[in-house]
């Protein structure tokens, strides 16, 4: 195939549409090659030789049929390789964010709760002895009324009172030192 001359640029800028086809043919295999080369990937490349040439039918109108088409082509083609790799970094940037900001969301996350922890056992440790034991069995054993009672020889309504005062003193002051 010839090389484009001026006057295949002239038609193209008039909008005849077989100089446009002959201008691509010409430039397509050599601009892949170009874009490949920069990018290496070629269905990236593919895409931006497709978008230059549609830029290029869109602006026809602004082509210098005088000027150097082929450094203006290659020079497109650069300039949004360039652009392309910008936007991958910003991408990458804003992923890297995105994922510090997680992390540092559930190490606040992960404090908070030790703190939480933290305020619930030395609430528990203020207890008396009596109300600890009671309240051992029953959350952590899992003991019922009746059998806190037997095993400690107390009355049931006295486990259930204790029981009361020992979950009320707890909530005044995890609550007391959440405020």
């Amino acid at each position: 195939m010839a090389y484009p001359d001026e006057n295949t640029l002239r038609k193209v800028t008039q909008g005849d549409e077989a100089a446009f086809a002959e201008l691509y043919n010409y430039y397509k295999s050599p601009a892949l090659r170009f874009t490949n080369s920069l990018l290496k990937d070629e269905e990236e490349a593919e895409n931006m030789v497709q978008d230059v040439f549609i830029k290029i039918w869109v602006k026809r109108a602004h082509i210098k049929p005088d000027y150097n088409f082929n450094s203006y082509l290659f020079t497109c083609l650069r300039n949004m390789a360039f652009d392309h790799f910008k936007k991958i970094e910003k991408s990458e940037q804003l992923r890297k964010h995105y994922m510090e900001a997680i992390r540092a969301a559930g190490e606040e996350e992960k404090e908070e709760s030790e703190r939480r922890i933290g305020l619930v056992q030395a609430a528990v440790d203020s207890l008396s002895i009596k109300r600890k034991l009671i309240l051992k069995l029953n959350i952590e054993e899992g003991k019922s009324y009746q059998e806190i009672a037997e095993f400690l020889r107390i009355s049931k309504n006295t486990v259930k009172n204790q029981l009361v005062k020992a979950k009320q003193i707890l909530r005044e002051k995890v609550d007391f030192a959440t405020v």
